[in-house]
C-alpha cells in the first residue's frame, strides 16, 4: 500500500453514473481490507523518513522541518504531519517541488504497522535573474537583479541588485543565513533561559512616539576622510497606549580629520539613558547593550553588562567611545587601483553598560558609569566594499575584562 500526499482536500463521496453495476465490482479480499483498517485505524510506526533528489543541499539543515512525522501516531496524524513538514520545506526557498510518498516499511526490519515516508524535492535553479524597468516621478530606472539560493547548501541567499536611474545609480548586494531549525525567527524561551529572562515572558504592546534628527558633512558613510556625524534619537511610550512606558535617549557623535600620509584620525563617542516612567521596570527589549565590533571590538557582540546565568540583560544607561587611526597599506601597493581599497587600522576602544538608581544624584550617575570601564586595543585591516560596507580583519587585545564579560 502507498499514498502520494499532494493534497489534503477530502475525496468526494459521489460522482457521476458511469453506467457500473454493483455486480461488475469485484470485492477486495478480506486480506487487502484488513491491512488497510489497521493502518487507518490502528497505530502504525514511522520508521525510515527519506529525502531524493538533494543535491548541494545538506541533510543536517533539513533534520528540523521533518521532525515532526516520526510523531504521527495513526496514517490520518502522518498524512497531516507530512504535510505540515512538505509546507516547512517548501517555506525554505530552496525547492521547486516537493512531493510525498508514504508506503509500508520494507526490509528486515520492517514492523507490521511500520511506515516510510519519502520526500521527492526538485531544488531550485543555482542562479536566477530578473529585469525590471520602472517610471515614475519623472524619472525612469532600470533594475537588473541576481539571485544564488541555496549558496553554501543550508537554506543561504545571495542576492545582487543594480539599479540604473536617468537620476542616480545604485547597487546592492545582500546575504542572508537562516538559523537553522528557526527559519520563521519566533520560538518559546529555551530550556537554559535564566529565571530573569523567563520574568520578561508573556505579551507585551509598546505604542511609542520617536524622534530623529541627523546633521552628517561626511564625504563617506563608510571610511570617511573628513566631516563629522551628530545623530540624536529619541522615544517616548505609554501615552499612546500599551503597556511599556518610558522616556529614552541616545546621541553618536563622530569626527573625521585628513592627517599627513593620506592616514585619517576619527574619533567617535556614543551615549545613552533609559528613564521607566511609574513603578514599572523597563522591559529587556528595550535597554542598551554594548560590546561587539560595532562598540567595544574585542568582545563579544552584546556581552557587557548586566546579567543572569549567563544571559545577558542589557543596561539603562551606557556610554562607548572610540580613537581610530587609518593609514595606507605599508609600501602602498596597488597605488591607485585595487590597493586604495585596503587601510592599516589602528584603535582604542573604551565603554560601560549598567543600571542606575534614578534616586541618587548626577555625581553619583557619573560615578558608577566610571566604574568597571571596558576598554580594548588593536590594529587590523579594513576592506572597503564600495559604498555599501567595510570588512575588518583586526586583532584585539580586551582590557578591563569584568567577572561574566565574554
Amino acid at each position: 500500500m502507498s499514498v502520494v500526499l499532494q493534497s489534503l482536500d477530502p475525496l468526494p463521496m459521489q460522482g457521476p453514473e458511469l453506467g457500473v453495476h454493483a455486480d461488475d465490482v469485484q470485492t477486495p479480499d478480506m486480506e487487502q481490507e484488513s491491512k488497510q483498517e489497521v493502518l487507518e485505524n490502528k497505530d502504525v510506526i514511522v520508521q525510515h523518513v527519506h529525502i531524493d533528489g538533494l543535491g548541494r543541499t545538506k541533510e543536517d539543515c533539513l533534520t528540523y522541518e521533518i521532525a515532526g512525522v516520526f510523531r504521527a501516531k495513526n496514517l490520518i496524524d502522518v498524512m497531516k504531519r507530512a504535510h505540515e513538514a512538505r509546507q516547512k520545506l517548501l517555506r525554505l526557498g530552496i525547492f521547486r517541488q516537493v512531493e510525498v510518498v508514504i508506503d509500508t516499511s520494507q526490509g528486515v526490519d520492517a514492523l507490521p504497522n511500520g511506515l516510510d515516508v519519502t520526500f521527492e524535492v526538485t531544488e531550485l535553479r543555482r542562479m536566477t535573474g530578473s529585469y525590471n524597468t520602472m517610471v515614475g516621478n519623472n524619472e525612469g530606472s532600470m533594475v537588473l537583479g541576481l539571485k544564488l539560493p541555496n549558496v553554501f547548501g543550508r537554506a543561504e541567499k545571495l542576492t545582487f541588485q543594480f539599479s540604473y536611474g536617468t537620476k542616480e545609480t545604485s547597487y546592492g548586494l545582500s546575504f542572508f543565513k537562516p538559523q537553522p531549525g528557526h527559519f520563521e525567527q519566533l520560538g518559546c524561551l529555551a530550556r537554559t533561559a535564566s529565571f530573569a529572562v523567563r520574568e520578561e515572558s508573556g505579551h507585551s504592546l509598546k505604542s511609542s512616539l520617536s524622534h530623529a534628527m541627523v546633521i552628517d558633512t561626511r564625504n563617506s558613510t563608510i571610511l570617511p576622510r573628513r566631516g563629522a556625524l551628530l545623530k540624536i534619537n529619541q522615544e517616548l511610550a505609554g501615552y499612546t497606549g500599551g503597556d511599556a512606558s518610558f522616556l529614552k535617549e541616545d546621541f553618536e557623535l563622530q569626527f573625521n580629520k585628513r592627517l599627513f600620509w593620506d592616514s585619517v584620525l576619527s574619533a567617535s563617542l556614543w551615549g545613552g539613558c533609559l528613564l521607566p516612567i511609574g513603578d514599572k521596570p523597563t522591559c529587556i527589549a528595550d535597554r542598551f547593550y554594548l560590546g561587539g565590533p560595532t562598540s567595544v571590538r574585542g568582545f563579544s557582540m552584546y556581552s557587557i553588562g548586566p546579567q543572569s546565568e549567563g544571559d545577558y540583560l542589557g543596561g539603562e544607561v551606557y556610554w562607548a567611545g572610540a580613537v581610530h587611526l587609518y593609514t595606507p597599506l605599508p609600501f602602498r601597493p596597488g597605488k591607485g587601483g585595487f590597493g586604495d581599497l585596503f587601510r592599516t587600522h589602528f584603535f582604542l576602544n573604551a565603554g560601560n553598560l549598567c543600571n542606575l538608581n534614578y534616586g541618587d544624584g548626577p555625581r553619583a550617575h557619573l560615578s558608577k558609569l566610571a566604574e568597571c570601564i571596558r576598554w580594548s586595543y588593536g590594529a587590523g585591516i579594513v576592506l572597503r566594499l564600495g559604498n555599501i560596507a567595510r570588512l575588518e580583519l583586526n586583532y584585539c587585545i580586551p582590557m578591563g575584562v569584568q567577572s561574566g564579560d565574554r
